[in-house]
């Protein structure tokens, strides 16, 4: 008997390291009938993790190259693919489930349907995402809030990031676009998730939902983020040649909803900070807890308000608004930081071996 497809894409999917678990209900294979037909789930079956060329995959393959393009081509468009620049080369590679194909579904393929598959299938994906060590992703803090006489590495600095990069778009947050479809719009700006590349004229190649921005814009998005009280986050890894930049919401964002609905604890690193209030200072107005803090760390003890260190990510969030300049962001302890990797090799080779699982080609 033939096998289905789409259960071998599935597999396929499990086998990377961020994991793509079955269920009982099967919903998972109906978020990929959603997404791929079958002769574009033949096709995926046949790609790397590793980025190649079109001349590379249609060598292997055994296929006129110009076919292979326009398919691939299309298959990106599609986000069901990544394509990006490299050293100068459009290469294309298989990508997970998540960071990775949902995330890059088109406004006019985000369906009402699927995004009520997905959320469906969340609490599922996100135990099996956020189960393992490293981190999925981590937080990036707000470097206003951090003390004055602490040393911010690159990694840790939003701004010194988007400095080093050469390439930048924006395009709409695709969690807020699914709570919007499920009658959950939310009060913040939909278009401030943010693309980065170390190489000129990454994203030229393809018109996508978005816009190519310059670095000025990107650095206003950030700076517009921070005073709405958004959490910026992007690869848990020192070094990127590439990626995402996200300023998430706390009612919609899927990582930050999953560390505090589901049992998620690898899915968002916490910054290498922690915020404190200085007690002294603080008029107990509230505005931490009540409007800013997205992981309810901050409780009110005493007349005052204090910061439960295990929940707080040490996004900084609470410090933009706090009229009494009480609170400030300090160092977490060397055995109280969350690990982040050396780079995407680094992070993929520690989490399959903490998933059992065989290397793959990363």
């Amino acid at each position: 008997m033939k096998k289905d497809i789409y259960k071998l894409l599935a597999v396929k999917l499990d086998a990377l390291p961020e994991g793509f678990p079955a269920t009982e209900s099967g919903v998972e294979l109906k978020i990929l009938r959603e997404i791929f037909t079958p002769d574009e789930t033949e096709m995926v079956l046949e790609m790397n993790p590793l980025p190649e060329t079109a001349e590379d995959i249609a060598l292997r393959l055994g296929k006129p190259v110009g076919d292979m393009r326009t398919i691939l081509d299309g298959m990106a468009r599609k986000g069901q693919i990544a394509s990006l620049k490299m050293t100068g080369r459009q290469v294309y590679r298989m990508v997970p489930f998540v960071v990775g194909i949902y995330e890059f579904q088109r406004r006019e393929r985000q369906t009402k349907e699927l995004v009520e598959l997905f959320e469906e299938y969340l609490p599922v994906l996100s135990r099996k995402v956020g189960g393992y060590k490293p981190h999925l992703t981590r937080v990036i803090p707000i470097n206003t809030g951090i003390k004055a006489d602490l040393h911010v590495l690159q990694h840790e600095d939003v701004r010194q990031i988007i400095e080093k990069a050469k390439s930048f778009r924006v395009q709409e947050c695709i969690c807020r676009r699914e709570q919007s479809l499920l009658g959950n719009r939310c009060k913040y700006t939909l278009k401030n998730c943010l693309q980065y590349s170390m190489e000129e004229g990454a994203y030229d190649y393809f018109k996508l939902d978005g816009d190519i921005i310059t670095r000025e814009e990107a650095l206003k998005i950030i700076d517009e983020a921070e005073k709405e009280g958004l959490v910026h986050n992007t690869y848990n890894v020192e070094e990127a040649v590439g990626g995402f930049i996200c300023n998430c919401c706390p009612c919609c964002c899927g990582l930050l909803r999953s560390l505090k609905e589901f049992d998620s604890p690898y899915m968002l690193a916490r910054s290498q900070y922690v915020a404190t209030i200085d007690q002294d200072k603080c008029k107990s107005c509230g505005i931490c807890r009540d409007e800013r803090c997205p992981m309810d760390a901050i409780i009110e003890d005493d007349g005052g308000y204090q910061v439960q260190s295990e929940r707080c990510i040490g996004c900084g969030v609470c410090v933009v608004t706090c009229p009494s300049e009480s609170i400030t962001l300090i160092e977490r302890l060397e055995s109280d930081r969350d690990a982040v990797a050396k780079n995407v090799i680094d992070w993929g080779k520690r989490r399959l071996e903490e998933r059992g699982r065989h290397s793959v080609s990363l």
